[in-house]
């Protein structure tokens, strides 16, 4: 069965942390990828962008619903929820949106287990790191190409 150093991108595209997201937009249109691996100074994966993140950054607010009861304030939605969305549309740079601690696999990790990870976290990108290096990725459509064979 074909693994996943026989299978990955080598040539890849990636961003820092500090990256803006006006940066990142024509990243994305002059590369033609729609994932990134996140990459700090080191070299070392820190998180994972996708073109996902970056349209979702510009959705509306969802400002929650609250409830007033005894000279009290009760979110009926979830506060932590919000900060989230809060953080999401204030986000100036990468490392402030990207996804971070993405599942990655080894070179030898086998497409069906690629396939496994990639439906079990809906994961569009799979980083293929070995000793803490990123050697590659594997994308949807790597594992596409991987049928043909």
């Amino acid at each position: 069965m074909l693994t996943a150093k026989e299978i990955m991108s080598t040539n890849v595209v990636s961003v820092t942390p500090d990256t803006s997201l006006k940066e990142l937009a024509a990243k994305f249109v002059a590369s033609n990828v729609s994932n990134m691996p996140v990459l700090d100074n080191a070299g070392k994966l820190v998180g994972v962008i996708s073109e996902t993140d970056l349209i979702e950054q510009q959705k509306p607010l969802h400002i929650p619903t609250v409830m007033a009861l005894f000279d009290g304030v009760f979110y009926l939605d979830s506060e932590k929820q919000f900060r989230k969305e809060v953080d999401r549309v204030t986000a100036q740079t990468v490392g402030e949106l990207c996804q971070r601690n993405p599942v990655t696999c080894s070179p030898d990790a086998t497409v069906g287990e690629i396939a496994g990870l990639m439906s079990q976290h809906k994961a569009h990108l799979i980083p293929v790191i070995e000793k803490g290096k990123l050697l590659g990725v594997v994308a949807r459509l790597d594992l596409i190409k991987a049928f043909e064979v």
